[in-house]
């Protein structure tokens, strides 16, 4: 089940690969994120070491819930991956020249997982032949539809 999306992601981005990778959050994070209160828009996966970071997520706090914390809303946080999952990751960002792009914040098994994308940037143009392709398959619906 899908907690938030990032739609900007597939708009700049081909998306290659996925991967699942945990987050460590704090408590007052986790109800934050169960209340919706998360935002992916300008967030970006930055490989440090042998270790990938969330940057940019924004959660905002619930004010019940983080009266003795000092929230900081856009912290990075860690993802946890298998290790070689993380290996094979860093060695596509570093030589292949891929980007690691957060996809959606989603539930597995009670826990709060983040799909994270191996993508390409996608050229101008390249945006603008899939916003015609978009609209040629709106107007064959449409078409279709008043056929029946």
């Amino acid at each position: 089940m899908s907690i938030v999306q990032n739609k900007k992601a597939f708009h700049d981005y081909f998306i290659e690969d996925r991967y699942e990778a945990g987050l460590v959050l704090e408590g007052w994070e986790v109800k934050a994120i169960r209340a919706g209160r998360a935002q992916l828009k300008e967030a970006y996966v930055v490989v440090k070491g042998a270790e990938l970071f969330l940057i940019g997520a924004h959660i905002s706090p619930l004010a019940s819930t983080s009266t003795h914390v000092h929230a900081d809303s856009v912290r990075t946080r860690k993802l946890l991956l298998h290790a070689s999952e993380i290996a094979k990751l860093v060695g596509k960002v570093e030589r292949a020249g891929y980007t690691l792009v957060p996809l959606d914040l989603h539930y597995m098994h009670g826990r709060i997982k983040l799909s994270v994308g191996l993508a390409k940037g996608k050229k101008q143009h390249d945006k603008r032949q899939v916003a015609r392709e978009k609209e040629w398959q709106r107007e064959q619906q449409r078409i279709l539809k008043h056929k029946v």
